[in-house]
């Protein structure tokens, strides 16, 4: 009898340290993928929304969404990496080396840098550092992000424990700048919002008001088009409760978008420094989100840069509460970003 042809996807034992894992099917870019961006999430930052506006501000190439690259990058690995997963818990090191074009063809591949089996028995979580290129073999972004996975065989024994050293921040002269970024022809009137990198201050929090009602309908149509085919997302029976769990991703954009109404200067996205799914969501969830500024640093006579922590919360908190008296995260948080965006100084 031959041997299976269909793909059950890896389990938590199936995974050693030094890994390679080359995924399958590269996937291009195209503006399709920037119009059914814009449908699903309310974003409206000038530079991906406006060609002429990116083309002002030294960008030769109209760039999609940075979170576009990362959507399609990431949803390469899922079916090696995730498609067992419980749930992805969190992300670091992650730095946009160069903008993504349409046209762009992305390609992305993985090593497992730590695994830690849970005390349950059933489950691990495996940390991997995955990397995406584009056609001509430059690195457009890489990243490490941490799943806990299901286990196959419940007996079988734990590997050692190997848990990656990373860094809690990408440093400011590690951001990649793209070439010819100049915001010196700025303009602030038609990107929607007069403040520049001078008009916040560290410590500062930014309540973005505005919330969405998460729906199936969307969130499937979502991981479908980054062709992330992670059980939990899509199969009622994958999961103990019979509910379909919304793609991570699929908040970190929404509250990417929420996060124009007081920031819609922080044009692009230039790292991840860490990131955690703090709560599970699902549909029916309203996602609100709110902004604190973490650091700034300078980096071109016209070009600033500001790291935020962005939260994405189930319903409002006008109080704009990370941490509860206990230091756990307050109720209702979903998801806890700590990022670099571009600004105009």
């Amino acid at each position: 009898m031959s041997a299976s042809k269909t793909n059950p996807g890896n389990f938590f034992e199936d995974f050693t340290i030094g890994q390679v894992i080359e995924h399958a099917v590269p996937r291009t870019v195209t503006e399709g993928d920037r119009a059914v961006y814009g449908s699903l999430y309310p974003t409206r930052f000038a530079i991906p929304s406006s060609a002429v506006f990116a083309a002002q501000c030294g960008l030769e190439v109209h760039p999609v969404e940075e979170l576009i690259a990362f959507h399609i990058a990431f949803g390469k690995t899922v079916p090696d990496v995730s498609l067992n997963a419980v749930a992805n818990l969190g992300y670091a090191e992650l730095r946009f080396h160069q903008p993504v074009v349409p046209g762009d063809t992305l390609a992305t591949k993985s090593e497992v840098i730590g695994l830690k089996q849970n005390s349950n028995g059933k489950s691990g979580v495996v940390y991997v550092r995955s990397t995406a290129t584009n056609q001509r073999g430059e690195v457009a972004l890489d990243w490490v992000r941490w799943v806990m996975v299901h286990k196959r065989d419940v007996d079988a024994p734990a590997p050692e424990v190997v848990l990656p050293e990373l860094a809690k921040v990408v440093a400011p002269a590690d951001l990649q700048v793209p070439a010819g970024l100049d915001f010196a022809a700025y303009d602030f009137g038609l990107a929607g919002e007069p403040f520049r990198y001078d008009d916040y201050a560290v410590g500062e929090k930014i309540d973005h008001v505005d919330g969405v009602t998460l729906t199936e309908s969307e969130h499937q149509q979502a991981t479908r088009l980054w062709q992330n085919t992670a059980k939990v997302h899509f199969n009622k029976e994958a999961r103990p409760d019979g509910r379909n769990l919304i793609y991570g991703g699929h908040v970190i954009s929404m509250a990417r978008a929420l996060s124009f109404n007081g920031l819609a200067n922080a044009q692009m996205i230039s790292a991840i420094n860490g990131g955690s799914h703090v709560a599970p969501a699902f549909a029916g969830t309203t996602v609100y989100a709110w902004s604190e500024v973490l650091d700034k640093a300078e980096v071109s006579e016209t070009v600033g840069a500001l790291r935020l922590r962005l939260v994405a919360t189930s319903g409002r908190d006008e109080s704009m509460t990370l941490r509860n008296d206990e230091g756990k995260y307050a109720d209702g948080v979903l998801l806890d970003l700590d990022y670099w965006v571009f600004i105009p100084r």
